[in-house]
């Protein structure tokens, strides 16, 4: 009755760890007993086996999750398969796998993960303040002039977006929201949104990428001012090779036709169209040259009978060396506009420009100076003159101080003497601006 109670004991205790074992290496049957072998002995002996056993069973539930080594590797290596017990007392002797590492790549990984699946996002901060008199375009002595949310993304391979809320004193708008698709056929890239228009230079530029505290006078006069002409609508562009190592760049928009001081929709119909042709052409290694001719054509304030049409040349010169004073540059700008206003009893025809010189001092020092002239859109007989000097210092990318002297002659009014000051600071990831 003894030796029954432990084969049934035996076999108890054999079940799990056969059961879990894998069927290449089944744990040795236990050996036949001799018949000089007493009953003392054949007990203790399958007592030594239900202990092993017992601790074979303990070491599978202890590395479940190791795998045995496949039949076809061990053949061609010519081992012989470990029994159960041995395959455990090796796995017992490897060290444990180190799972900082493989912790640390997940977590990287999520990381890009949440990155690419978050916008850039960016919000700079322009405050302004003056000291000295102008009876026709003054500013107050102090103010927050702007502070811009930009949000920007890509959708897909296909396309991206950009958003640039702006936030002033007196309320909030949408300075720009567009989408860009950059894998149309035949190289053409499309926008799709409110956008500021490729009129020119000036007219492209946010307030705080500009090299003065103000904006031109001809801006001003003859193309919206701050806003310049900005609206709702679509844009398409095409970059091609031209002759001689000259860069082509030709673009054209239709917008809704409401841009406050140049175009006013009084219909649907009333949209308005603005064309654009750039010419980039380096012309020695730290010299390059920009030139680009506009035109925008819409309705304007009388009603859907008068059309406003402006015609455009901007120029711009850059000189950067690249080998030797590398905290030396010289940008010169100028652009010309002139402007046709249908009116009721006769057509103002206006003209305007500006000519601009900034110099590199040093690594954090600039300075420079600007003419301005420039008609008034609404009555050519009237022209206002004037001229800055600036004094620009960066101490980072992220933060800039800049003075500028501005004198203004308006024939109608007291003239323009003023001192003004600027502090721009940024924070976040802002993209990269057209060059």
């Amino acid at each position: 009755m003894r030796h029954f109670l432990l084969w049934i004991s035996l076999v108890l205790l054999a079940a799990p760890a056969l059961a879990q074992a894998p069927a290449a290496n089944p744990p040795a049957p236990p050996a036949a007993a001799t018949p000089s072998s007493s009953a003392d002995d054949k007990i203790r002996d399958l007592e030594d086996r239900i202990i092993a056993l017992e601790n074979e069973v303990r070491t599978l539930k202890e590395h479940q999750g190791a795998a045995a080594p496949a039949p076809s590797q061990a053949a061609a290596t010519g081992a012989a398969p470990e029994s159960t017990s041995q395959a455990a007392a090796s796995a017992q002797n490897q060290p444990a796998p180190e799972s900082a590492p493989q912790d640390a790549a997940n977590l990287g990984g999520a990381t890009s993960m949440a990155k690419a699946l978050n916008p850039d996002i960016s919000l700079i901060g322009n405050f302004i303040g003056t000291m000295g008199h102008n009876g026709v375009a003054g500013i107050p002595s102090l103010e927050m002039r702007e502070s811009e949310l930009g949000v920007q993304a890509v959708v897909d391979p296909y396309a991206r977006a950009d958003f640039f809320i702006s936030f002033g004193e007196e309320g909030v708008s949408l300075e720009e929201g567009y989408i860009t698709f950059t894998a149309l056929p035949a190289g053409f890239v499309a926008k799709v949104g409110k956008m500021r228009s490729a009129f020119g230079k000036v007219n492209t530029m946010h307030s705080h990428v500009l090299p003065w505290i103000d904006r031109p006078v001809v801006t001003d006069n003859l193309v919206g001012g701050e806003d310049g002409i900005n609206d709702a609508g679509f844009s398409i562009t095409r970059a091609f090779a031209g002759p001689g190592g000259l860069y082509l760049e030709a673009t054209g928009q239709v917008f809704r036709g409401d841009s406050d001081g140049v175009f006013v929709a009084s219909r649907n119909s009333d949209v308005s169209a603005v064309a654009h042709l750039r010419g980039y052409r380096d012309i020695t290694e730290s010299t390059n040259l920009d030139i680009g001719l506009s035109y925008a054509r819409g309705h304007n304030d009388l009603g859907s009978n008068f059309i406003t049409s402006l015609y455009g040349v901007d120029a711009t010169l850059r000189w950067k060396p690249l080998r030797r004073s590398i905290y030396h540059s010289f940008i010169a700008r100028s652009e010309f506009v002139w402007s046709q206003r249908q009116q009721p009893t006769v057509e103002q025809r206006a003209f305007g420009m500006y000519a601009s010189a900034d110099y590199q001092l040093g690594r954090r020092w600039f300075i420079g100076g600007r003419y301005d002239l420039s008609d008034r859109a609404t009555n050519a007989a009237i022209t206002d003159r004037g001229g800055s000097f600036v004094v620009t210092y960066w101490p980072s990318e992220f933060a800039q101080l800049r003075s500028q002297y501005r004198y203004v002659n308006y024939p109608d009014g007291a003239n323009g003497n003023e001192l003004r000051f600027q502090v721009m600071f940024a924070i976040g990831a802002h993209g990269a601006h057209p060059f």
